[in-house]
């Protein structure tokens, strides 16, 4: 279409290849697209999109008919960020058939009716497909949807075509660098060209339009030193590269570059761009050897002294502290031949330290003069040599000291024989003083002689015994015998040291055999054991055994009672010889002889428990306590503890018993004339005055000399109301005895709790006032009722101190 032809029709066919062979048809058009002018305006055309309708296909019989098929739309392309009206027109899609009837159109999909919704919408009745908002390729650089004709009742009159619509791209975004700062590093010394980092840029526009491709270049760099263009880029990939050659750590330490990317191919007018920070750090590579600060240097260690430091060696290095190219390692090339010496290096300040690792005597070698060579932990780079000043020299200084006087031999061995007498010379042991410059007076002395069997000259070392040797002591360890002598020089300060006299006892036939065990048990019938006797002997053969066991010939009922038969050179065997022995414990004489060069022999006795056994032979009598370990001192003795355990206990209970019965008579035995009755005695019971209780003293009387008129039980109080008046209590039977007024006293006691007239204790009783005095006069006064008759009271001094007293005030006697 052009504008000088606005009404004519733009057809576009797309041909299917369909291939018949019968028909040779090959080619049918399936799609029309037609553009038509707008009635609107003539400057914006809008594509239509039909149905299609038939292609031709073969009839049974050989006709040709045309019917529908499905066909694919090409895709219509929008670009993104448009500016225009909204919505904006697109495409319009119809029918051929609704020339015939009324159709109706929509869409489906992703942007229509499908999230993101409403960006595509379609006049239903003109088919008209429009956008409704800028779109976004960076969001969605494509949308699927399919378009639908049905008719008024919902029918579908044409299949759905697929209608996929593509976003164009346009430079709206500028290139992101994937970090703000990126790290990079390159050994010093590198040649040009050589490889230092990558740096990234993206651009979120199409990458396969101008609008997404980068380029790369390096903006500035900072030191320009040595120079000013010391690293290149890649424009496309963004690989940096050294250019120029003279990178020095030890001069600049890193570099600062400034890198820009930019779309549209590098285009500075039309293409957007950013920038990045890209720093180059200068690695170190040992390209500078340890020089010493000095070329000699000195130190002083005295003798014999070890793990010392002699003297500090110091090296500087411009390689970078704390990395093997600034490590030092430390070198003695000459002056020790024997190795006394070594240095390690001091991680912190990179010295090294001269150690003394072996002893060194003044005596032999006064001064040393060692050459050491310093070098790093990793070589030297190629091409670079150890400088002269990596070499220096040590001058060591040795320093005398009093040292210990040395003992030669040590330790000293010796061979003697075990008996040798007190007072016999062995050998001297002297020790040598190593300070050969020093004139120096040695002394010895005994730090340890456990038997305390030798002792040494203080002057010249001459060992001598004080007592017998004996290789059967204690002391002795595997048939030896340690002595350990002190040598003391009279140095400032003084030195000692120690020697070791080690003395080999050989064994001589001085100890006798004798039997072992020392103690047995035997049944009193022989048929279920025999007794095993074994010989022992202290002495080392040929000085032991073979034995010869004998049974000893008193007492004369030894050899009748036993047998002793020889089994080896070393056991025997005792046996009954009779047919019953009665239990008991019995002591056999056993008569034992070693071989010895000169034999040594010795009567043993043989403790031997004669018991009843049972059937395992084992005995059951209780002596089988003794045997256990109780012997019959050990029974006596707890017996006699429990004798005296009972006979505590028998005094205990005698001391009580008499102490009751001297408290019960303490108070029988006081004089009645001393006896005072003038004390106050609390009795815990509170009543009224004198004035509201009615006492019959007479009731006190001899119980039994009181008519029965006169005998009335009781105690009335004043406050009481009685239930009937004049009551009178039950007689009293006649007490058993004339003097047991406690009975009496217990019977009125009974009656008066009896007594229905009496108050409830928990009644209201008055105690505040007790009368304006006392009715009664002086105990003296009493005397017995004239309607009773006179009492006769002397039989109460038959009764004790106590009532004899109430006798004579009742009796009224002259005192």
């Amino acid at each position: 279409a052009s504008p000088s032809r606005p009404r004519a029709l733009l057809c576009v066919c797309v041909c299917v290849c369909v291939c018949n062979p019968e028909l040779n048809i090959h080619n049918v058009c399936l799609l029309s697209l037609q553009v038509k002018p707008s009635d609107a305006t003539l400057t914006q055309q809008v594509p239509e999109i039909l149905f299609p309708w038939r292609s031709v296909v073969v009839r049974g019989d050989g006709t040709l008919r045309r019917v529908k098929r499905d066909w694919v739309i090409p895709p219509i392309n929008v670009p993104e960020n448009s500016r225009g009206q909204f919505p904006e027109d697109l495409v319009r899609i119809r029918s051929d058939r609704d020339k015939n009837r009324m159709l109706r159109y929509s869409v489906t999909g992703p942007g229509a009716d499908q999230p993101p919704t409403g960006i595509f919408i379609i006049n239903p009745i003109s088919g008209q497909l429009s956008v409704t908002k800028p779109l976004d390729r960076e969001h969605i650089s494509n949308f699927h949807l399919r378009a639908h004709a049905v008719d008024l009742n919902g029918n579908q009159v044409e299949n759905p075509i697929d209608i996929v619509i593509n976003v164009i791209d346009q430079n709206d975004n500028r290139p992101e660098f994937t970090h703000s700062i990126f790290n990079g590093s390159v050994p010093e010394g590198s040649k040009p060209g050589s490889f230092v980092m990558t740096v990234t840029a993206v651009d979120k526009d199409d990458p396969k339009t101008a609008n997404g491709m980068l380029r790369y270049k390096i903006l500035s760099q900072n030191p320009q030193s040595p120079s000013s263009n010391m690293f290149t880029i890649n424009n496309k990939t963004g690989d940096i590269i050294t250019v120029a050659a003279g990178l020095d750590r030890e001069k600049v330490t890193q570099y600062t570059l400034i890198i820009q990317a930019t779309d549209m191919e590098g285009n500075p007018t039309y293409g957007l761009s950013n920038t990045a920070t890209t720093v180059i750090r200068i690695t170190d590579v040992n390209d500078n050897a340890p020089e010493f600060t000095t070329e000699t240097f000195f130190g002083e260690v005295h003798e014999n002294r070890v793990n010392v430091i002699v003297a500090n060696l110091t090296v500087t290095d411009k390689d970078q502290p704390h990395t093997p190219a600034w490590s030092a390692v430390y070198r003695i090339i000459a002056g020790d031949p024997t190795g006394r010496f070594s240095i390690p290096t001091d991680p912190t300040t990179n010295e090294g330290l001269l150690t003394v690792v072996k002893p060194i005597d003044y005596e032999s070698t006064r001064a040393f003069m060692l050459t050491v060579e310093a070098e790093n932990e990793v070589t030297l780079v190629r091409g670079i040599h150890l400088p002269r000043q990596s070499t220096a020299t040590v001058s060591v200084r040795i320093l005398d000291l009093n040292e210990s006087p040395e003992f030669r031999p040590n330790p000293k061995s010796m061979r003697l024989e075990e008996g040798l007498s007190a007072g016999s010379m062995l050998t001297t042991f002297t020790a040598q003083d190593p300070d050969r410059y020093m004139r120096q007076t040695i002394k010895y002395s005994k730090m340890y002689d456990p038997a305390n069997w030798l002792e040494i000259n203080p002057a010249n070392g001459q060992i001598s015994t004080i007592a017998i040797l004996d290789r059967e002591s204690p002391y002795i360890k595997n048939n030896h015998y340690n002595v350990t002598f002190m040598a003391s020089d009279n140095g400032t300060p003084p030195a000692s040291g120690t020697g070791t006299l080690q003395i080999y006892l050989t064994d001589i036939n001085d100890n006798a055999p004798h039997v072992f065990p020392p103690e047995v048990e035997m049944c009193e019938r022989p048929e279920p054991n025999a007794l095993n006797l074994t010989a022992s002997d202290p002495d080392l053969s040929p000085n032991a055994g073979p034995f010869a066991f004998e049974l000893a010939n008193r007492p004369s009922d030894v050899r009748r009672n036993w047998t002793l038969h020889r089994l080896n050179g070393e056991h025997a065997q005792l046996r009954l010889r009779i047919g019953f022995l009665a239990s008991g414990l019995y002591e056999v004489p056993i008569t034992i002889t070693d071989s010895g060069n000169l034999p040594m022999s010795n009567t043993s006795y043989l403790r031997v428990k004669v018991c009843q056994c049972d059937h395992h032979g084992d005995c059951v009598d209780m002596e089988r306590i003794i045997a256990a370990g109780l012997g019959t001192g050990a029974i006596i003795a707890i017996l006699i503890c429990i004798i005296i355990l009972l006979v505590l206990v028998l005094l205990f209970v005698m001391w009580m018993k008499r102490r009751d019965k001297e408290r019960q008579a303490k108070q029988l035995l006081i004089d009645p004339e001393d006896d005072v009755r003038d004390n106050i005695l609390k009795y815990d019971e509170e009543g009224g005055g004198e004035e509201d209780q009615d006492y019959d003293l007479s009731q006190l009387q001899q119980p039994d000399a009181l008519e029965p008129e006169c005998v009335k039980v009781g105690i009335r109080r004043l406050d009481e109301r009685p239930l009937h008046h004049d009551h009178q209590y039950p007689l009293r039977s006649a007490a058993p005895h004339p003097g047991d007024i406690g009975d009496f006293i217990h019977e009125g006691l009974k009656a008066a709790d009896n007594d229905p007239t009496a108050p409830p204790y928990d009644s209201l009783l008055v105690f505040d006032y007790e009368g304006s005095g006392s009715t009664a006069g002086s105990l003296s006064s009493l005397h017995s009722s004239s309607s009773c008759g006179d009492q006769d009271y002397d039989y109460l001094g038959d009764w004790g101190p106590r009532f004899r007293k109430l006798a004579d005030l009742y009796g009224g006697g002259d005192d």
